[in-house]
């Protein structure tokens, strides 16, 4: 038997259980928490703890009753379309910046403080300003998302890009590679692992930031549903949301991994 098999499966299992006694502990003490059997009801129907039949809120995630009033499996996808959005566009425009900014003493001297300036504000801090510019739900979350989740690949990109041998470089010198040469088959190669590392820890920001926006600007969207069941008082459906938001950022982050790891040439030097 493997042994890291087994502790694979059963040591995620203990903490699991861990966290259900935790839970059903506050659901003790809080009046009106749901247990983990009510959210789990709430999840996917059957019978409540007072007798009703519930209709489970992943029972039928795909229900369109009008445009706004769909079902948990389209609030997903409209949040994953702000998501990508904002994150192609945080790639499109980190990625070139970032290279210049590792290839350029001057561009890094020039970009550096408004970096580290802006790097750090809130992604709810720019939300009422973008809302005046572009009075619009959709442009709103992906602008914001877009504005918080490129500084990782705009400092990954460029980290990668200074970490290139200076040996290689000098290569390139001699074989009088033009800019887009060097870049292409010196700098590349080297600085992708970098990439991705950027591209993963900005995706996981922007799933991270969706929520934020979505519960302030409204509309259709995971965070703005979850919002929306707290203002109906539906505490289980609130955890429901929270635990597919989870479910969400683990997948995506899972994928990029592979990813990342599909494109490291170094690990696959090592294999």
């Amino acid at each position: 038997m493997n042994i890291e098999l087994v502790k694979k499966i059963v040591l995620p299992l203990l903490v699991f259980i861990a966290i259900l006694g935790v839970w059903s502990g506050i659901a003790s003490v809080v009046e009106d928490f749901p247990t983990p059997a009510n959210t789990y009801v709430a999840a996917f129907g059957g019978e409540d703890a007072e007798g009703d039949e519930v209709e489970g809120v992943l029972a039928d995630p795909f229900y369109i009753e009008n445009e706004d009033d769909k079902g948990v499996f389209w609030q997903i996808v409209e949040s994953l379309k702000r998501v990508f959005g904002g994150f192609s566009l945080a790639l499109i425009i980190g990625i070139p910046l970032g290279l210049l900014i590792g290839m350029s003493k001057n561009a890094q001297y020039a970009f550096n403080p408004f970096i580290q300036i802006f790097k750090p504000i809130s992604p709810l801090a720019w939300l009422p300003l973008l809302l005046f510019i572009f009075q619009d739900i959709n442009m709103t979350a992906i602008s914001t998302i877009f504005i918080t989740s490129i500084w990782p690949i705009i400092i990954n990109t460029a980290l990668g890009v200074r970490s290139v041998s200076e040996d290689y470089m000098n290569v390139a010198k001699v074989l009088r590679f033009t800019p887009l040469e060097k870049v292409v088959q010196i700098i590349l190669p080297v600085a992708v692992p970098y990439i991705f590392t950027g591209m993963r820890l900005s995706l996981g920001i922007a799933w991270l930031v969706i929520v934020a926006a979505e519960m302030l600007t409204g509309g259709i969207g995971i965070g703005f549903w979850i919002w929306d069941e707290y203002n109906n008082l539906a505490y289980d459906h609130i955890i429901i949301g929270i635990i597919l938001v989870g479910l969400i950022g683990f997948i995506l982050d899972l994928m990029m991994g592979k990813i990342a790891d599909f494109f490291d040439y170094t690990k696959k030097g090592r294999a």
